[in-house]
């Protein structure tokens, strides 16, 4: 069964994000939604995407579960690779995807949110990279895609701290585009994708070929070196007892190594 369900309508595809309860990040999830890219590229009706995510959240973060299985740290650069990849493709596809954030997009689901082109944030919803608390750091590019929304101050301040930001906030840092009312997330945003696809597919295309450019090329650099620090701390005591606390619902006791 897979994960990401998928329709078009008036030349807008709607992905939509169904592993409750949280819409955690599996591996198998990732790979369903780079399936659905396919999809949309191969069908090449759609001319926008929304992407959004079933029942209370959009995305809670990465299946920190999954992660518990994982035995080296090849394991963990080779899923910070995966993921990086993946986000890659989203940031420089060819129809802009535009994320409809409710509930929360914490961790990977944040990371997710910030490789689409647009991002319609509830109010009231939650934004953040908590990784910390866990005693890991963010492995899917969050530490290179925040700061360019952000600035650098806010996003050592939201990373270090761990603590998340509200949709209203996210405006007002440069995180979302557009701030409206809970429940009006989705509506607004696919009216924003029917603006998109009612303009000339030739031109949108160009413009989304076109606006990659701007980026730093220090940005691939820092992907990379990004993945094997994910690799590293995963490895440590820390890290276990950040998970294992996070699991069993409480406070870690980290020892610094």
């Amino acid at each position: 069964m897979t994960t990401i369900a998928y329709e078009v309508k008036n030349n807008v595809a709607v992905l939509t994000i169904q592993s409750p309860p949280a819409n955690a990040l599996s591996s198998g999830l990732l790979d369903d939604l780079g399936n659905r890219l396919d999809e949309i590229e191969n069908d090449n009706t759609a001319k926008a995407v929304v992407l959004n995510g079933e029942g209370k959240f959009f995305s809670a973060g990465a299946d920190i579960k999954e992660f518990t299985a994982l035995q080296s740290d090849s394991d963990y650069e080779s899923l910070s690779e995966k993921g990086h990849q993946l986000f890659e493709r989203i940031e420089h596809f060819k129809i802009p995807v535009i994320a409809a954030i409710h509930g929360a997009a914490l961790g990977g689901g944040l990371e997710l949110a910030m490789a689409c082109h647009i991002r319609i944030a509830g109010e009231n919803a939650k934004l953040g990279l908590p990784e910390l608390t866990l005693g890991i750091i963010p492995g899917f590019a969050g530490t290179q895609r925040l700061p360019g929304y952000v600035g650098t101050a806010k996003a050592y301040e939201m990373i270090l701290t761990g603590q998340p930001i509200t949709g209203k906030e996210a405006k007002e840092s440069g995180l979302a585009n557009q701030v409206v009312q809970d429940e009006e997330v989705f509506e607004k945003s696919h009216e924003l994708a029917q603006s998109i696809a009612g303009k000339s597919r030739l031109s949108v295309e160009a413009v989304m070929g076109l606006i990659p450019y701007a980026k730093s090329e220090q940005f691939a650099k820092g992907v990379q070196e990004e993945a094997k620090a994910f690799a590293k701390v995963f490895g440590t005591e820390d890290a276990s007892e950040g998970i294992q606390a996070f699991i069993e619902k409480r406070k870690p006791n980290f020892r610094d190594k």
